[in-house]
């Protein structure tokens, strides 16, 4: 279970736990929960709202994957990771940006441009009628 970083007092980094048991009842798999992202920023700290564990706890105990949260893996697919339990191997967290739309950014840039160029002509005019040298 991958908690926000900065939730112990004292250390800043992200922390993990992990739940080992002699008796599994499902000993073919790894449930990863990446819990990284859920969480209430206070003064100087980072705090998981009883809404977060509530989530931590329901999943676990459900051991249901769910997108960009958690993920069930099999042994095997352990084991071809070499036996890796980085947590970003497992739980996809990517959020795909929305693409920019190039032609409106041009616009915009052309558009500052000639505002620029303007107002570069007003501090020329201001330089002048003070008899001081423009600064560009």
């Amino acid at each position: 279970i991958g908690l926000p970083a900065n939730v112990f007092y004292g250390t800043t980094i992200p922390t993990s736990i992990l739940v080992m048991k002699r008796q599994r009842e499902h000993s073919g798999n790894i449930l990863f929960i990446d819990a990284s992202q859920h969480f209430e920023k206070v003064k100087n700290q980072n705090i998981l709202r009883p809404e977060d564990i509530e989530k931590i706890v329901t999943v676990y105990n459900e051991r249901k994957p769910e997108d960009k949260y958690s993920y069930v893996a099999d042994l095997d697919e352990v084991r071809e990771n070499d036996y890796n339990l980085n947590i970003p191997r497992y739980v996809d967290t990517f959020e795909e940006e929305e693409p920019v739309d190039l032609k409106a950014v041009s616009a915009e840039l052309k558009t500052l441009d000639k505002d620029m160029q303007k107002t570069d002509a007003e501090i020329a005019d201001y330089c002048k009628q003070l008899g001081i040298d423009t600064p560009f």
